[in-house]
């Protein structure tokens, strides 16, 4: 007798549907048990069903079963994700602001936009809160992963039990891709021998291209495929990686939906704009010329104007105060307006770049003729705009990080410069609040709307009811998940690879798709970013700021911050401060906060700012264990400063052994580029030493003498002056135990050298830290047996 498997398969699989049919079910489908193809999807991954053991010997008197495989339910959406960086509420043209963004405007047209969308105040916490549907203390990210500490909330190290939704959507039958920056894998993990637990790969992500840190060179980006390191064309003149990473993300949708049309996409397009440095290409330089002249007042006030007018913000919404630190434009001086001017010319055209890139990914979904199915999300921002340019701006952001003050007069002298490879810049303060407008703060600002309030910008053109209009409703970074979720069908994992989960604490937007007048389903929300902290309920904001993001350290003990209160269902910009009329309610809506802050992990908070980037005294884990010597080979490459040997702020020393001919040439071993680090080389044979000092100075010691012909070591003492941070050193350069050099360092990086450039042996790649030396001809010419680096 032929045994039917697929009749036995068949009534299993009814069976299943009948079962689950009467399982009590949650309002939300997103949270629903079991789907109605008879998948459990709340334990993932999903198992393929098992069949009674097979007795007949001849295959031919046997019906097989059919083949299993995981697949999305039915009708599942694609959906994008794009995200900017550093974006203020008031930057983009669709959201009232001067940068002009025909993409974002154009999918404003044909969609929803959301003027109520919060954020973190900062990016890694963003990030992690928008992948998981979790609060970023929940992610253990109360901040950067380069200022992460060992209490729990802040270790800087995801947890499994807060699944990202890439990974619970590639389990119920998604192909999913990320590009662009990754801020979420703890810094001392970023380096060859991993863990790669934590990068996007291991995450969910079935492809990654970008790169692993808070930011990157536009023109000199270090780019990860998966887990490589990679090189690009950065001797193309044309190269710039926003448009590097667009092609590589439309390639491989077009790829996706070439071999498997009626499979869903999830994608995460994330680009480093327009995070510091603001580059752009050529031909952007001069599109916005003479255009913000007027300055950030005339900003602020014509900005709320377009905000009314455009129904984005209420009529009688007041501009809020501006920060005392910020001036009055008028009282500026010519030269201060002329480089503020041309800075926030710079940052308009990186985000109209940008805006660009996102049109050729749209354009691509329309003629792939997938729109319809397509949820596109565009976030216009993961924090509100920085002030991390501080009052002047800054040509090279590297000296903001080593407390480096830069003057009007130097960014005069290299206005030129600004916006291309030979600039790292960052705009003045004052047009972080400008662009933030209706609001007084900036991003790392939690405690205020300006650092957490961000345009987003909805379209799914088969799901709309109604297009070119306005939600209302609070929502926030944690929301966006369980959204996804239930648009696709998808309930809420119980269980991912094997680890139990924390429940998701966003709430689902879906309803506000198609109903304007969906009552408030985010009624509380904390924020907490570095002391800096803020509580909402039911359209009340208690809100204290502990520290401005250009004041060197906390305005007191956290215990006597002062609160300020705000009815923002009526004052839309928090412009008039109810706290000394209303004292119980701030006594209330402390408490409340510290009620979440306990429930979420909050607690206890850090509020030390340049200490914490140093991994002993954060109290973090670090590659080198404490290691006060490190042995590196030729060929290794990308090592970031957090996975390698410091030398800052101590005594150190350089050996190598090398085999030369001669006249030798090239770099043996180099950290950073061109924006700060160091870099021993050969120059036509001699060993040379630079020191390059945030950009600003380059300090040589370099030998008398070439090398002959043959094996030499070469070693180079570094003393330390000491007293603190940044300080200065006398360095002494051997060959072969002879001194052949020696020179003072009047200045050091006493906090980083780079965030994206790391170090290289036998090479510099992307910017070099040497002007002695050629970007991208700098390979050694000899052979380099080892490198060893020493520290007190």
């Amino acid at each position: 007798m032929k045994t039917n498997y697929r009749l036995l398969f068949s009534t299993f699989l009814l069976a299943v549907i009948l079962i689950s049919c009467q399982q009590t079910t949650n309002e939300s489908s997103s949270t629903s048990t079991a789907s109605a193809d008879g998948y459990d999807r709340t334990i993932l991954p999903m198992t393929s069903p098992e069949y009674p053991a097979i007795t007949e010997l001849d295959a031919r008197n046997v019906t097989a079963p059919p083949a299993w495989s995981v697949k999305a339910p039915e009708g599942a959406p694609n959906v994008v994700i794009v995200l900017i960086d550093d974006m203020g509420f008031g930057q983009s043209s669709s959201f009232g602001g001067a940068i002009r963004m025909p993409t974002a405007d154009k999918l404003a047209e044909r969609g929803i936009q959301f003027n109520r969308f919060h954020t973190t105040a900062l990016c890694s916490p963003t990030r992690t809160a928008l992948l998981s549907g979790r609060n970023h203390h929940s992610n253990n990210m109360g901040g950067i992963t380069e200022v992460a500490t060992a209490f729990p909330g802040n270790t800087g190290m995801t947890p499994q039990s807060c699944a990202y939704v890439s990974e619970v959507l590639k389990l119920n039958g998604y192909n999913t891709a990320q590009f662009g920056k990754n801020h979420e894998t703890a810094a001392w993990e970023v380096s060859p021998s991993g863990p790669f637990t934590r990068w996007p790969v291991y995450k969910g992500f079935e492809k990654f291209y970008g790169f692993m840190g808070g930011e990157t060179n536009q023109f000199y980006p270090g780019i990860y495929d998966g887990t490589t390191r990679v090189e690009v064309d950065t001797e193309d003149p044309d190269y710039h990686f926003s448009e590097d990473m667009t092609e590589k993300a439309i390639a491989w949708m077009k790829a996706q939906k070439s071999l498997t049309p009626d499979k869903p996409f999830f994608m995460y397009y994330a680009p480093g704009a327009t995070h510091a440095p603001h580059q752009v290409p050529e031909s952007y330089l001069d599109k916005y010329k003479g255009e913000f002249d007027d300055g950030w007042d005339a900003y602020r006030q014509k900005t709320l104007e377009r905000q009314i007018k455009l129904g984005l913000v209420p009529e009688g919404t007041k501009l809020a105060e501006k920060p005392e630190y910020i001036k009055d434009w008028d009282s500026l001086s010519a030269p201060e307006k002329k480089v503020f001017a041309r800075q926030m010319e710079i940052f308009a055209a990186f985000g109209e770049h940008i805006d660009e890139q996102v049109g050729h990914l749209y354009d691509a979904i329309e003629d792939l003729g997938i729109a319809e199915n397509t949820m596109f999300i565009y976030i216009l921002g993961d924090n509100g705009a920085s002030a991390e340019g501080m009052a002047n701006g800054l040509l090279n952001e590297n000296t903001y990080f080593n407390g480096v003050a830069e003057s009007v007069e130097d960014m005069a002298k290299n206005l030129d410069k600004l916006g291309t490879r030979e600039s790292y810049g960052h705009f003045a303060a004052g047009w972080a609040v400008a662009g933030n407008t209706p609001f007084k703060w900036t991003k790392q600002v939690a405690g205020n709307f300006g650092g957490t309030r961000n345009g987003l910008i909805i379209v799914w053109p088969g799901k709309l009811k109604e297009t070119n209009v306005v939600r209302d409703q609070f929502c926030h970074a944690i929301d966006i998940v369980p959204t996804i979720l239930e648009a696709a069908n998808v309930p809420q994992p119980v269980s991912v690879n094997g680890v139990e989960q924390r429940p998701i604490e966003g709430f689902s937007m879906l309803k506000t798709f198609t109903d304007p007048e969906t009552p408030e389903f985010h009624n509380t929300q904390y924020f907490e970013i570095v002391g800096n902290r803020a509580i909402y309920n039911d359209g009340w904001v208690a809100t204290t700021v502990h520290k401005a993001p250009w004041e060197a350290g906390p305005r007191g003990a956290l215990t006597d911050d002062k609160w300020e209160l705000y009815d923002v269902t009526k004052d839309f910009s928090e412009s008039t401060d109810l706290a000394a009329e209303n004292p119980e309610k701030v006594a209330e809506l402390k408490q409340l906060f510290m009620d979440e802050a306990v429930k979420y992990n909050v607690l206890p908070i850090d509020d030390r700012t340049i200490e914490r980037f140093d991994p002993a005294t954060a109290g973090r884990p670090d590659l080198m264990g404490g290691r006060k010597s490190l042995t590196v080979y030729e060929g290794m490459s990308g090592m970031l400063e957090n996975a390698f040997i410091n030398i800052k702020n101590t005594s150190s020393t350089f050996t190598t052994e090398v085999e030369v001919k001669s006249g030798a040439e090239g770099v043996i071993i180099a950290m950073g580029g061109a924006f700060g680090g160091y870099s021993l080389f050969l120059d036509k044979g001699k060993p040379v030493f630079t020191y390059n000092w945030v950009g600003l100075e380059e300090y040589d010691v370099e030998s008398s003498k070439a090398l002959s012909a043959g094996k030499h070591t070469i070693k180079f003492d570094f003393a330390y002056d000491g007293g603190g941070m940044g300080k200065g050193g006398n360095g002494t350069l051997y060959v072969d135990g002879e001194k052949v050099g020696e020179g003072r360092f009047p200045n050091t990086n006493g906090n980083m050298f780079s965030l994206d450039e790391g170090a290289d042996v036998g090479f510099d790649e992307a910017t070099n830290v040497s002007s002695r030396y050629k970007v991208g001809d700098n390979h050694f010419s000899g052979k380099i047996n080892y490198v060893t680096i020493d520290i007190e």
